[in-house]
């Protein structure tokens, strides 16, 4: 495949770096466009990597240019593709921002969520929620900082760790970076429900890309990759404290 514009709708904390993934202009069923995630040819893709040549972090909703090199389907994961981040590095070639941004979500939700969330048939989707709730957690002592989020679709059947009270991990790293800066020395944990945190970010719509990790104890566990608030909200990325 020659360079590819690809529109990225992930950016995500892994335990040994980060994960990518976003839509190319090729059409595609029940997603609308065709989900691409840019993967190295060995080992984790690394913040290094997802900056442009003046050293910025890609974040979500700019439009980057790849080298991709050839599709390398895992199943689920039939999204992967092994990407030059090397001798051709991504470029932003502009950013998805303001009415067209808001037009951009409902536009391209996922017609089919259950087949990435209970079916495995693939592995990413961009869902708008019925309904969620949030919670940041920060444990002073060893410094251990979590994120997660339960939420329900409008599709008939729904994941049950996404229903259940301890919810699923966000590895949205815009979203995590948002979280320390709601938590204080006094207050390490807070928990939002869909109201509260429209008040808080003055959000007239929020959208989820969906997820599923490379499989841990015989699982595909599913993940809150992106949460895209719309309006959009801004928060520093400290790549030290993801």
């Amino acid at each position: 495949m020659p360079i590819q514009e690809v529109l990225i709708l992930a950016m995500t904390k892994m335990l040994s770096g980060i994960c990518t993934a976003g839509f190319s202009c090729d059409p595609a069923p029940a997603t609308g466009l065709c989900w691409i995630r840019p993967t190295r040819d060995f080992g984790t893709v690394l913040p290094g990597d997802m900056t442009d040549e003046d050293g910025h972090l890609i974040h979500c909703c700019d439009v980057v240019s790849f080298n991709l090199i050839t599709a390398r389907p895992d199943p689920p994961h039939v999204e992967d593709w092994v990407t030059d981040f090397v001798h051709q590095r991504p470029r932003i070639v502009r950013r998805l921002e303001g009415e067209r941004r808001a037009a951009f979500f409902p536009r391209y939700l996922d017609e089919a969520p259950e087949e990435v969330l209970c079916d495995h048939i693939r592995s990413l989707c961009l869902v708008k929620p019925r309904d969620l709730w949030a919670r940041f957690a920060l444990d002073p002592i060893s410094g251990r900082y979590d994120a997660r989020m339960g939420f329900t679709l409008d599709c008939k059947r729904q994941h049950p760790r996404a229903q259940s009270a301890r919810g699923c991990s966000v590895t949205d790293l815009k979203w995590r970076a948002l979280g320390r800066t709601w938590l204080t020395p006094q207050r390490g944990e807070l928990t939002l429900d869909a109201d509260e945190l429209a008040d808080r970010l003055g959000a007239e719509a929020l959208y989820l890309t969906l997820g599923l990790s490379r499989k841990w104890h015989d699982e595909y566990w599913p993940l809150v990759h992106a949460v895209h608030v719309v309006p959009d909200y801004a928060v520093t990325i400290d790549l030290d404290a993801l």
